[in-house]
C-alpha cells in the first residue's frame, strides 16, 4: 500500500506540473489558485489515508473538514453553521465508524478475536513510564494501556513461536513496540486524532511468526519499529 500511496501523490505532482506547463505554453488557462485551494493539502493528504492506510478514522475527519472548509470558501456553506456542526458531525462520523470498523479488513479482525484470549500479561502506564524488555523469554501476547504516559516493550531478544495479539491502547499517551526481524506486523487500529505508525516490512518467508496489534489512539499513538 506504501508503493499505491506515493503512486497518488506522484500523480499528484505530474498533474500540476502538466497545468503549470500548459499555463506557461499558453494551450490553456487553468487556475489553480480558486477560493480555498488551500483546503486541497488537508483534503488530498486524507483521500490518500483512506486509500492506502489501516488509519482511517482520522483521514476521514479530516477529509469532512477539509471538505467543509472548501464549500465554506466557495461560499456555499456558512463558515459559523460549519463551526456550529462540527462536534454532531464528527461524533456521527465515529459512531459510524465503530458500526461498520469490523467489517474493515475482516480477516485481520477475526484473527485478533481468536488470538485473544485470557490471562494476556497486561503493562501499564498512567502519567509515567513503564519499559518492558522480554529478553529471552517466550512472549504470548500482551495488553498495553498508556494514560497520560508512555509504554516501551522491546521484544528483540524475545522468544516468538507462534502468532501472537497485542493489545494498544495509547489515550493521551504513546506506546513504542519494537520486535524482532524475523516476525510479521498486521495492524488493526481504531484512531481518533492518533495513530499507528508501522515502519516494519513483512518478509515474504514462510513459517514466520506473524503479530497482530490491535490498538486504539485517542490523542495518543503506538509506533511500531
Amino acid at each position: 500500500m506504501k508503493k499505491f500511496g506515493n503512486l497518488l501523490w506522484g500523480l499528484v505532482f505530474i498533474v500540476l506540473g502538466l497545468i503549470f506547463a500548459l499555463n506557461i505554453l499558453g494551450i490553456a488557462n487553468i487556475n489553480i489558485f480558486f477560493n480555498g485551494w488551500w483546503t486541497l493539502f488537508i483534503i488530498i493528504p486524507c483521500l490518500i489515508g483512506l486509500i492506502k492506510g489501516p488509519e482511517r478514522m482520522g483521514d476521514f475527519i479530516g477529509l469532512i473538514i477539509g471538505v467543509a472548509l472548501l464549500l465554506c470558501a466557495q461560499g456555499i456553506l456558512r463558515f459559523d453553521m460549519v463551526i456550529k456542526l462540527s462536534v454532531p458531525f464528527a461524533l456521527i462520523a465515529v459512531g459510524i465508524y465503530f458500526i461498520f470498523k469490523d467489517s474493515i479488513n475482516k480477516k485481520v479482525t477475526d484473527k485478533i478475536k481468536e488470538l485473544n484470549k485470557t490471562g494476556l500479561k497486561e503493562y501499564a502506564a498512567t502519567f509515567g513510564e513503564n519499559k518492558i524488555n522480554m529478553q529471552n523469554e517466550e512472549f504470548d501476547g500482551a495488553d498495553l494501556t498508556a494514560v497520560f504516559g508512555a509504554v516501551d516493550m522491546d521484544l528483540r531478544g524475545a522468544i516468538i513461536k507462534k502468532e501472537q495479539v497485542i493489545n494498544a491502547t495509547a489515550i493521551f499517551g504513546g506506546i513504542e513496540i519494537k520486535v524482532p526481524e524475523n516476525v510479521n506486523i498486521k495492524v488493526k487500529s481504531t484512531s481518533i486524532f492518533g495513530g499507528v505508525g508501522n515502519k516494519i516490512n513483512n518478509s515474504k518467508e514462510e513459517n514466520v511468526p506473524t503479530i497482530y496489534v490491535n490498538a486504539f489512539c485517542m490523542f495518543g499513538g503506538v509506533d511500531i519499529k
